[in-house]
């Protein structure tokens, strides 16, 4: 559905209206076009509202890729061209995910009063997902593949299901542990694509690996927020939060100077590479 098609909306049914966007291609071009709706009417002053609604617990999905138990997923050569194939769906897999997450984070905890600003990060993360999700497949799709093509891990949106009650846990769980994760990942998977000469590739992941910063530095940002809100110790909360949601340990090498940049401190993420 085109915004055009739909105003008066509030930002949560805007919210909504991408989560219930099957096609991949439509999500992000529907999550683009509110995106750019409500940056207009906060330049003009005139804000949208936040409103209320009522999210999906899961998002609607396209019929493919199908989606598989992490057991039964395909291990990936990335020295092959098939092996990168699978690296970058894979990838453009997380990307649309994380559209779905931004504005899931948006719609979902509507009863926890917060300033604008904080609606304001998390739309242009939505808007910077969308844009990354484009990215990957426009590469997918001059590699002669598309988004869909290979089969995808179906436990993507667990965390967000485990913590559908519990802002504080989402903001641990989504931005300070998955995607921090991806600036671990990122330049080891920019290494694979530049050493096999995939330059339109290497520019995407640059984009996204320069962009996701920002997104853990929102969930950070916001996570002490509300934690000094409530007169919550902050390190104390992660460590409790995370082990009560996320069902492993971190894993080292962490990318220490970027985790930092995005206000994630070593007490934070270090003791938690190893159960209680």
């Amino acid at each position: 559905m085109n915004s055009s098609l739909s105003p008066g909306l509030t930002l949560a049914q805007m919210a909504v209206e991408v989560l219930t966007t099957a096609d991949g291609r439509a999500k992000t071009a529907l999550g683009r076009s509110h995106a750019a709706r409500w940056f207009a009417a906060r330049e003009a002053g005139t804000p949208i509202p936040v409103g209320h609604a009522a999210p999906p617990l899961s998002p609607a999905r396209p019929a493919h890729p199908a989606l598989l138990p992490p057991r039964d997923m395909p291990r990936r050569r990335p020295g092959t061209q098939a092996g990168r194939l699978a690296l970058l769906h894979a990838v453009g897999h997380i990307e649309l995910n994380a559209v779905d997450l931004h504005w899931d984070v948006i719609a979902r905890f509507t009863d926890t009063p917060m300033p604008l600003g904080f609606y304001d990060d998390w739309v242009r993360a939505a808007d910077d997902e969308a844009k990354h999700f484009n990215l990957i497949c426009d590469c997918l799709e001059a590699m002669g593949s598309h988004y869909g093509a290979l089969p995808a891990h179906a436990g993507m949106w667990r965390a967000a299901e485990d913590t559908a009650q519990d802002f504080l846990g989402r903001l641990a769980v989504v931005p300070m542990v998955l995607e921090a994760r991806g600036l671990d990942v990122t330049p080891g998977m920019i290494d694979i694509f530049e050493a096999a000469g995939e330059t339109a590739t290497v520019s995407a992941l640059q984009t996204i690996y320069a962009e996701e910063v920002a997104h853990v530095a929102y969930g950070s940002k916001w996570f002490n927020w509300l934690c000094g809100r409530d007169g919550l110790d902050p390190k104390e909360m992660f460590h409790s939060l995370v082990r009560r949601y996320f069902h492993a340990t971190l894993k080292p090498p962490f990318n220490a100077e970027k985790r930092a940049e995005a206000g994630l401190p070593p007490d934070f993420y270090w003791p938690l590479t190893e159960r209680e």
